[in-house]
């Protein structure tokens, strides 16, 4: 099993420890942690973060939802040289820079057992969660701020994207979402942030889109921390974003797991 361990300036954090778990557990745990509590079922590399024996949260990597599109923000992308960090999710025990501690480890295990992928996307739903904190101390670029339309509060006051109503599901199973925007639905404000890191630093030259400097953050209104708002001011409309429930991630309650059980996986 690859394990990853250095020293650090980092104080706790640098006593976590982060090691492929099975997917089996890593949904487990993102169902128990995630503000969604949704998994993402094309997830392909499942991360356990552990901090003496104690299980703290997990991370999943894969393909995004909609490859062919996110692939063309970086110029001569292979079709599998760059994954999304689907989902992530740790506990407020865990110490200070815990957060970026976690996925620095793994983007630095990605790097050095699978070298094909050259950069990371990640999406901040700063909508119900925040606006990429994490993403940004953890050396991430901001390539897109987009006004989210995507996700509904519902008739009962339960939230759910869009996209799964026009898939169908059980529970709602009348229509589809413009069904539901005409009986009742509507949608929440708020943003999502696209953020992406280079594993191969010569991959940033063929960036497609620009970098967006991270104070844009708070000119737009995106701003956003623990899913409440820090203020929002009044700007021109953008274009929704293709993107729903990805990435994102926020510190949340303790998950009563060791590492010696079956969230470590095989």
């Amino acid at each position: 099993m690859l394990a990853w361990r250095e020293n650090t300036t980092m104080g706790r954090a640098k006593d976590i420890r982060v090691k492929p778990i099975s997917a089996q557990s890593a949904r487990r745990i993102i169902r128990q942690l995630h503000y969604s509590r949704k998994v993402c079922s094309n997830s392909q590399l499942h991360f356990g973060v552990f901090l003496d024996g104690r299980c703290g949260g997990a991370l999943q990597f894969g393909p995004s939802m909609d490859k062919r599109k996110v692939q063309g923000l970086v110029s001569g992308t292979r079709f599998n040289g760059f994954l999304e960090l689907n989902r992530m999710a740790l506990a407020d025990w865990l110490p200070p820079n815990g957060e970026s501690r976690a996925i620095g480890v793994c983007l630095r295990m990605i790097r050095k057992r699978y070298p094909h992928v050259e950069w990371i996307v990640s999406y901040s739903d700063a909508t119900q969660c925040g606006d990429g904190a994490i993403y940004r101390a953890s050396g991430f670029v901001l390539t897109s701020i987009k006004e989210n339309k995507t996700i509904l509060r519902m008739p009962d006051g339960s939230t759910i994207a869009d996209i799964t109503l026009n898939v169908g599901t059980e529970k709602w199973k009348e229509g589809n979402a413009a069904y539901w925007r005409k009986h009742g639905a509507r949608s929440l404000p708020g943003y999502q942030l696209r953020y992406i890191y280079f594993l191969n630093p010569a991959a940033r030259e063929r960036l497609a889109v620009p970098v967006i400097p991270f104070r844009k953050i708070d000119e737009v209104g995106a701003a956003m921390y623990r899913g409440k708002s820090k203020g929002a001011r009044s700007i021109e409309p953008m274009h929704p974003p293709s993107q729903v429930e990805e990435g994102g991630a926020i510190p949340t309650r303790a998950l009563h797991a060791t590492e010696g059980n079956k969230s470590e996986g095989d």
